[in-house]
């Protein structure tokens, strides 16, 4: 990823909304958050400017956000950040930007989930509004919610990274659940849309339970299962199975393979980027780490190498009876 940093202060932030927003110049700004791709600023109590800063992808990423999100918005069950308005490149600043809602709350990845069953109900009612099929023109996934197998490669050097400095106590077991996603049977059904980045960092809390989604910059489509590992990413060991239990429609067995695929890949992924942030290496994020290393306990919480429907990280028999006598 190209990173190309703009420096972005309150003043700026105020001149381009007075320059092309001036009925909101008189609200007050301030830092709100420092993404990947964007800032987050806040202006006023209920509205936030997300400005590009650091990627030369993120100019299409909020496009996109201003395009789909509204449309999707008003179907999902938690607060979102629904863009209001669009900002045009210009001499003070050279890359679009936009003004969207402001959603309260403090990310995941450092206040977690402690109201496991609460928090499992309402990530499974948010996905099962958003996975619905997508019309004819929406934006693909990417490699984001397509074929796993396609990232065999990558994920093999990450566990070996992981696992050469330390952080991976049990790389056999690793290896164990991701040979079962890939040979998983894919995903048939139609692309749905997917969040595609719901990791601890963009999901927010608020009194140990789910308060909102944020950051759609990769809103695409494709295979549900990539959005599903959220559930191992985000809630406690025994929120799982509720999860699974209440989203709909039912996840088969296939389905949940992938997702545990798509987890660890991510895990993996957040245990890299937070042992970075622990010793001071660029893009590195401390608090990434420790969310990523509790998803890979919970999905190697089974020892040695079961057969497939034993080593799930949850208690598939019950689900599978559970799914079978539901309306």
């Amino acid at each position: 990823m190209t990173h190309r940093e703009e420096e972005i202060t309150a003043e700026l932030v105020q001149e381009l909304v007075r320059d092309q927003h001036p009925d909101l110049a008189g609200l007050p700004v301030r830092l709100g958050a420092r993404g990947w791709d964007n800032q987050m600023w806040r202006l006023g109590d209920e509205l936030a400017v997300r400005l590009p800063w650091a990627t030369d992808r993120a100019d299409a990423l909020l496009r996109k956000e201003f395009t789909w999100l509204p449309t999707l918005a008003p179907h999902l069950p938690l607060p979102v950040p629904v863009p209001q308005r669009i900002g045009a490149p210009s001499d003070r600043f050279p890359r679009c930007w936009l003004v969207t809602t402001w959603v309260p709350g403090v990310p995941a990845d450092r206040h977690p989930v402690t109201r496991a069953t609460d928090a499992a109900h309402s990530l499974a009612a948010f996905l099962t509004a958003l996975h619905q099929p997508a019309p004819t023109g929406a934006p693909t996934g990417g490699s984001r919610g397509g074929p796993l197998t396609d990232h065999t490669e990558g994920f093999t050097a990450s566990l070996t990274d992981a696992t050469e400095r330390g952080l991976i106590p049990d790389p056999d077991a690793v290896r164990a659940i991701w040979h079962d996603a890939v040979t998983a049977p894919g995903w048939t059904g139609p692309l749905c849309w997917l969040h595609a980045d719901l990791h601890p960092a963009n999901v927010l809390t608020t009194d140990g339970t789910l308060r909102g989604v944020i950051d759609f910059g990769d809103l695409g489509t494709g295979d549900p299962a990539y959005d599903l590992a959220a559930g191992w990413l985000l809630l406690p060991d025994d929120g799982i199975d509720h999860f699974l239990a209440a989203y709909r429609p039912a996840p088969d067995t296939a389905t949940i393979r992938r997702a545990r695929g798509w987890a660890l890949a991510r895990a993996l992924g957040g245990i890299l980027i937070g042992d970075a942030g622990v010793h001071g290496r660029p893009g590195g994020k401390p608090s990434w780490g420790p969310p990523a290393q509790a998803a890979v306990r919970r999905l190697t919480a089974t020892t040695g190498t079961p057969p497939p429907d034993q080593r799930h990280g949850t208690k598939l028999a019950w689900y599978e009876a559970a799914m079978s006598s539901s309306p």
